[in-house]
């Protein structure tokens, strides 16, 4: 702070581009980062990106019963929802040092 109480507005601005570059470049990690979700021991695995796109879902042949297509569903959305899962640690674990408990900044995970 300089005499008066004014805090020094270039030192401001350069602790705020500092922040701004390092948001892009965590938000460029989680574009490259790929994270999976699995359900039924492995039957069913989900891969997302760590912004949180699915990008692939496999099923191993032993989940399919074609008398029981619930539990596949089932097992899809339990597969799923652990991979948003991961990428919500990832996000906090990539943003939230950046952040400093600024809060929402509208990214995922926040």
């Amino acid at each position: 702070m300089r005499p008066g109480g004014q805090p020094n507005l270039q030192q401001l601005m350069k602790q705020a581009q500092k922040m701004q570059q390092q948001i892009a470049d965590a938000q460029a990690e989680l574009a490259e980062a790929e994270v999976t979700g699995t359900a039924g021991g492995g039957l069913v695995t989900a891969t997302l990106s760590g912004t949180g796109e699915v990008l692939s879902v496999k099923i191993d042949p032993k989940a399919v019963d074609a008398d029981d297509v619930e539990t596949l569903e089932d097992l899809v959305v339990a597969a799923l929802r652990n991979g948003s899962e991961a990428v919500r640690a990832l996000t906090e674990e990539k943003m939230g040092p950046v952040s400093g408990g600024m809060g929402g900044l509208g990214l995922p995970g926040f």
